[in-house]
C-alpha cells in the first residue's frame, strides 16, 4: 500500500513589496523637498543661494554614502537602491539649478558635470544589477526637472539628452527594456512640449530642431547597439519609433524646408538600416522600421510641397515602391498608403464634380491634373500587379484607372477646346477609352489559360456595362451634335468587333493550348 505524499508546505506570503512601495514613496517625497529647497526657497528669499545649493549637494552625497553602507548589510538592498536613486537625482537637479537658476557655471560645463553625475550614478545601477535603481533616477527627473528650470527650455532638453546618453553604457549586456523606455522618454517628452509651445508662439528655433535630430539619432543608435542582446525586440522597435517622433513634428517650430529635409534624412537612414543585414534588425523590427521609413517619407513630401506637387510625387513613390518591393508585404502596404495619400490630394483639385459640370481650370492646375492622372493610372496598375491574386485590389485599381482616364480626357478637352466643345470631346474620348480597355481585357483573357480567365473577363464585362451605362445615362443627354454621333458609332463598332472576334480568338487560343498540352 502506497502512502500518500505529504502535502507541500504553503510558501510564506512575501511582504517585500511593502518595503519597495515605501521606498519609492520616500524617493518621490524627498526629491520634491529638494525641488522646494532649490526653487521655492529661492523665490521666497529663504536662505542664501550658496546655502541652498550646498545643502542640496550635501544631502545628495549623504544619501549615496548611506546607500553604499546599507547595501552591504543583510536585507539592505531595497533601501540602498532607494537612497542611491534619491541622492543621484538630487545631485543632478542641483547641477541643473546651478546652471539654469543661478548661472554660476556656463551651460557646457553644467552639461558635462551632469553627464558625469548621471553616468556615475547609473553605473552604480549596473554594479548592483538593479534596473530599479536606474528607473528611480530617470523617472523622477522627467517630472521634476522642468520645475527646477521653470518650464521646458532648450537647456533642459540638453540635460535630458545628456542623462539619456549617459545611461546607454549602463545597458550594455543588460536586457533592461524599462530603463530603455525611460531613456527614450527623457528627451522625447520635453521636446514634444517645446515643439508645441514653439508652434503656439509662432517661434522658429533651429537649435530645437537640432535637439530633435540628436534625440532621433540617439534612439536609433541605442537600438542598434542593444537589439542583438534583447529578447524584447518588438518593444525596442516601437520605442525607437517613439524616439524619432520629434523629428516628424519638427515642422511645428522650423521652416518647412528644414523639416522636410530632416524627415527625408530619417526616412533614408531607416531604409538603409532595413536593407542592410545588421544584427538584430530582423522580423518585426524590420517591418516596424520599414513602415516608419515610409511614414517619414510621407511627412517629408507633404511638408515640402503643396497639393498640386505632393500628389504626383506621392504617386510616383507609390509606383517605385510597388515595383521594387512587390515581394515584401510592408512595401506593398506602404505603396498602397502612398497611393491613397496621393489620391486624396488628387481629388482635392480633380473632384468628381468637374466630370459632371464643365469647369474652367488654370493652366498649372490642368497640367498638374493631367500628370497626376497618368501617374495614378501607373500607380493603380503597379499596385494591382504587386498584389497578384487579390481580386479586391484588382477591382479597386480598375475603378481608379477608369476615373483617372476620364479625368485626363475631360481635363485635356477643356484645356484645349474650352468648357463647351472641349468638355464634350473629353467625355466622348473617355467613353471610347472605356470600351477600348474592355476590349484589351478580353484579348488578354483569351491569351490566358482557361482556369485564369475569370478575373479579366469579369473586369471586361464590368467595363462594358459601365460604358453602356455612361453612354445612355450621361452621353446621350449631355453630349451635343457630332460628339454624340461619333461616340455611339465608335462604341457600337468596337462592340461589334468584340462580339465577332472574341469567340474566334478564344477558340484558336484554346486549340493551341490543347495541342501544347
Amino acid at each position: 500500500m502506497t502512502m500518500p505524499a505529504p502535502p507541500r508546505p504553503r510558501p510564506e506570503r512575501s511582504e517585500g513589496w511593502i518595503g519597495k512601495v515605501l521606498a519609492v514613496a520616500g524617493v518621490a517625497v524627498t526629491l520634491i523637498g529638494v525641488v522646494l529647497l532649490l526653487v521655492l526657497a529661492a523665490q521666497a528669499g529663504i536662505l542664501r543661494p550658496e546655502i541652498r545649493v550646498g545643502a542640496g549637494a550635501l544631502l545628495a552625497g549623504a544619501l549615496v554614502a548611506a546607500a553604499w553602507w546599507l547595501y552591504a548589510r543583510p536585507g539592505g538592498r531595497v533601501g540602498a537602491i532607494a537612497l542611491a536613486a534619491t541622492g543621484i537625482a538630487a545631485a543632478y537637479m542641483d547641477v541643473i539649478a546651478v546652471t539654469t537658476i543661478y548661472d554660476w557655471v556656463p551651460a557646457p560645463a553644467g552639461l558635462a558635470v551632469a553627464t558625469v553625475i548621471g553616468g556615475g550614478g547609473l553605473t552604480l545601477a549596473r554594479r548592483w544589477n538593479s534596473q530599479h535603481l536606474g528607473l528611480l533616477v530617470l523617472v523622477p527627473l522627467i517630472g521634476l526637472a522642468p520645475v527646477v528650470t521653470d518650464g521646458i527650455t532648450l537647456l533642459l532638453v540638453g540635460f535630458m539628452l545628456a542623462i539619456s546618453a549617459a545611461s546607454l553604457p549602463v545597458q550594455l549586456g543588460k536586457d533592461w527594456i524599462w530603463l530603455h523606455a525611460a531613456r527614450i522618454a527623457a528627451p522625447t517628452f520635453p521636446l514634444l512640449v517645446a515643439l508645441t509651445a514653439g508652434y503656439l508662439d509662432s517661434r522658429r528655433d533651429l537649435w530645437l530642431a537640432g535637439a530633435c535630430g540628436i534625440a532621433a539619432l540617439l534612439a536609433i543608435v541605442s537600438a542598434l547597439i542593444l537589439l542583438p542582446r534583447t529578447v524584447n525586440r518588438v518593444a525596442m522597435a516601437l520605442l525607437t519609433a517613439a524616439g524619432v517622433v520629434p523629428v516628424l513634428c519638427v515642422s511645428l517650430a522650423v521652416d518647412h524646408v528644414v523639416a522636410a529635409l530632416m524627415a527625408a534624412a530619417l526616412s533614408a537612414a531607416l531604409l538603409a538600416i532595413v536593407l542592410t543585414s545588421l544584427p538584430g534588425v530582423t522580423g518585426v523590427v524590420r517591418q516596424v522600421w520599414s513602415a516608419l521609413s515610409a511614414l517619414s517619407a510621407l511627412f517629408a513630401v507633404t511638408v515640402a510641397f503643396d497639393g498640386h506637387v505632393a500628389g504626383p510625387v506621392l504617386m510616383a513613390i507609390a509606383v517605385v515602391v510597388a515595383v521594387a518591393g512587390r515581394r515584401d508585404t510592408i512595401a506593398r502596404w506602404s505603396a498602397l498608403g502612398f497611393a491613397i495619400a496621393g489620391g486624396g490630394l488628387y481629388l482635392s483639385y480633380a473632384p468628381p464634380s468637374s466630370l459632371i459640370q464643365a469647369t474652367a481650370l488654370s493652366t498649372p492646375t490642368a497640367v498638374a491634373t493631367l500628370v497626376s492622372s497618368l501617374l495614378l493610372v501607373a500607380c493603380a496598375v503597379a499596385i494591382a500587379w504587386s498584389w497578384k491574386g487579390e481580386a479586391n485590389v484588382w477591382a479597386g485599381s480598375a475603378a481608379v484607372v477608369v476615373y483617372a482616364v476620364t479625368t485626363f480626357t475631360v481635363t485635356a478637352g477643356v484645356l484645349v477646346g474650352g468648357t463647351g466643345g472641349g468638355f464634350f470631346a473629353g467625355h466622348m474620348a473617355a467613353t471610347i477609352w472605356w470600351i477600348a480597355m474592355a476590349a484589351a481585357l478580353f484579348i488578354y483573357a483569351a491569351r490566358m489559360a482557361r482556369t485564369e480567365r475569370s478575373l479579366p473577363i469579369g473586369g471586361g464585362l464590368a467595363l462594358v456595362a459601365a460604358a453602356m451605362a455612361k453612354l445612355f445615362l450621361f452621353d446621350l443627354g449631355t453630349l451635343d451634335g457630332i460628339f454624340r454621333v461619333v461616340v455611339f458609332i465608335v462604341v457600337g463598332l468596337v462592340l461589334l468587333g468584340m462580339g465577332a472576334g472574341y469567340a474566334r480568338i478564344l477558340e484558336r487560343q484554346d486549340q493551341q493550348q490543347d495541342q501544347s498540352a
